[in-house]
């Protein structure tokens, strides 16, 4: 059995879980959440636990398993606590700054760039360097930090663009001074 496939995934208070047409549908404080079971799963709800059951032993059932398990407890924590991730901006000149659901990017390009947050996606920024973004859906939230990234990816000489606060951008040496090799 997989190790994680067979944890169940426990709900928190607050958070209703459906299943109709092989669609388990969550939906909690922060909000609504669905996601579709591969063919011949069984998802069991009992009691605020969720178990998955795989129909067989074949390799492509047992590496649905933990997937389809790991898939239901993230809209789960989803639904109830939500998702966050932090973006750092590096660059002199370089800001950022949220209206509604619009992030305007000064990036250092010849023009502002705008970029249009999905419905389920929320933005703060500090500092006018710091994003916080912040959603129920994992992969959305994933996603978008991402496209925010794409934007102006770090550099390795100078540090300068946008990155994961987590990230550890691993710098190069620029150009050797030009007296300093021995001819």
């Amino acid at each position: 059995m997989s190790r994680i496939g067979r944890l169940p995934v426990v709900l928190d208070k607050g958070v209703k879980a459906t299943l109709a047409d092989q669609v388990v549908r969550l939906e909690g404080p922060k909000g609504k959440l669905e996601c579709a079971v591969p063919k011949g799963f069984v998802v069991e709800i009992a009691d605020a636990k969720m178990t998955v059951k795989r129909p067989d032993d074949s390799q492509q059932a047992r590496a649905l398993h933990g997937l389809t398990r790991k898939l239901i407890a993230n809209m789960a924590q989803g639904v109830s606590k939500g998702f966050t991730r932090v973006l750092e901006i590096n660059g002199v000149g370089y800001r950022a700054e949220v209206k509604g659901n619009l992030i305007n990017f000064s990036l250092g390009y010849s023009h502002p760039i705008v970029y249009q947050l999905p419905p389920t996606v929320t933005a703060k920024v500090e500092r006018q360097v710091i994003i916080t973004l912040e959603s129920p859906d994992r992969q959305l939230l994933g996603t978008v930090a991402a496209q925010i990234r794409a934007l102006r990816p770090p550099e390795p000489y100078k540090g300068k663009g946008i990155k994961y606060a987590e990230e550890v951008i691993r710098r190069k040496a620029g150009k050797a001074a030009a007296g300093s090799s021995a001819g």
